[in-house]
C-alpha cells in the first residue's frame, strides 16, 4: 500500500482530518480484535487460526454477537485506516486483497472445521452472525 500510495496521485483531505480519521478507524479496528481474542480466552479456547479444529467451545455472545470475524475485522479497519491515512485511492487495493485473501485461505476453512466440530449449533451461528459486519 505504501509504495503505491507513494507513485500514484494522492485525495487532497486536509492532513489533520485524514489522520484524525484514520486514528478513529485504527482505535475501533483494534478494539474489534481484542474484543475477539479476550472473548476467545474467556472461554478457555483456542484463539489460534491456523489450528481451529482445537477450539473447544463455540463462542457466539459479546463481540460474537456482531460478527463471526471480529479479529479479521479489526485487522481490515486497521488496513483501511493506513489507506486513509495514506491518502490515496489505490491504497484501497491492499484492504481489497486482504478480504479476498482471508475469506479463501482463512475464513473458508475454519468455517468448515467449526462445521464439522460444532455441527448444527454452528450452522444455527452462522445464521444469526455474519461473516464481516
Amino acid at each position: 500500500m505504501w509504495p503505491l500510495s507513494a507513485t500514484l496521485p494522492k485525495v487532497s483531505v486536509s492532513p489533520q482530518l485524514r489522520i484524525a480519521l484514520a486514528v478513529a478507524m485504527a482505535l475501533v479496528g483494534a478494539a474489534f480484535s481484542i474484543a475477539g481474542a479476550v472473548a476467545f480466552r474467556r472461554a478457555e479456547t483456542t484463539v489460534d487460526p491456523l489450528h481451529p479444529g482445537r477450539a473447544s467451545t463455540l463462542v457466539v455472545d459479546g463481540v460474537y454477537r456482531v460478527t463471526r470475524n471480529p479479529i479479521y475485522v479489526g485487522l481490515l479497519l486497521g488496513l483501511v485506516a493506513l489507506a486513509v491515512a495514506l491518502a490515496s485511492p489505490v491504497s484501497l487495493a491492499g484492504p481489497v486483497a486482504f478480504i479476498v485473501y482471508i475469506n479463501r485461505f482463512q475464513i473458508e476453512p475454519e468455517e468448515r472445521a467449526l462445521l464439522s466440530k460444532f455441527g448444527s449449533e454452528y450452522e444455527t451461528y452462522m445464521s444469526s452472525a455474519r461473516r464481516w459486519l
